[in-house]
């Protein structure tokens, strides 16, 4: 393989790198936590758009656990959009044909 054709590859690649990245930053994911009680949904650019609490969670006696709760929905939201970055990224990678580098 020459280099020119290593560079057009490489070339290639970034340009459908960066087309999967906008596509993911504009994707909406909707993410249920707390048995369905809190639904968190989130964009690919990890932007929280909303966060709806079901009244059954909201106990006021119980400030800290509606708090936990939160945090947790909201990490599992960015561990969705995480997830799928790395799948876009390990398929993009996947498609880079380099002798000797796999």
């Amino acid at each position: 393989m020459n280099m020119n054709m290593l560079m057009q590859q490489a070339q290639k690649m970034q340009k459908e790198m960066e087309k999967a990245q906008r596509e993911l930053e504009a994707k909406v994911f909707e993410v249920k936590s707390a048995g369905g009680g809190i639904t968190i949904t989130i964009k690919g650019n990890k932007e929280i758009l909303s966060i709806d609490i079901d009244e059954s969670m909201i106990d006021p006696d119980d400030k800290e656990m509606l708090q936990d709760m939160i945090v947790v929905a909201t990490n599992q939201a960015i561990q969705t959009v995480l997830q799928e970055e790395k799948k876009i990224l390990s398929s993009q990678a996947s498609g880079l044909n380099i002798p000797g580098m796999f």
